[in-house]
């Protein structure tokens, strides 16, 4: 686990090297996560939890970059949308 800070707040991120050069990416805010396309979104929905999912994404500097594709009910109950960064999604789900 890795400590990100973005714009003055700080975010647990998460890197798991899986089989063919692919990595499951996390990062977790105070209220919700941003996640890599490796997610399942109807895990989320199941658990009530506030997911945002960027795809095409291999570090963490790219999941700020990209557009977020997909979010679960959670999310977008916080704000979140489909088209915003990475970045925005995080900032509208909350860091420490």
């Amino acid at each position: 686990m890795e400590r990100l800070v973005i714009e003055g707040k700080c975010y647990h991120a998460h890197c798991i090297d899986m089989a063919d050069n692919i990595k499951l990416l996390l990062i977790q805010g105070s209220k919700g996560m941003l996640g890599c396309g490796y997610l399942s979104l109807d895990a989320a929905e199941k658990f009530g939890h506030a997911l945002a999912i960027v795809s095409g994404v291999s570090c963490y500097d790219d999941m700020m970059d990209a557009k977020v594709a997909k979010v679960s009910s959670a999310a977008s109950a916080l704000g979140v949308a489909v088209g915003m960064t990475g970045r925005e999604a995080l900032l509208t789900m909350g860091g420490e």
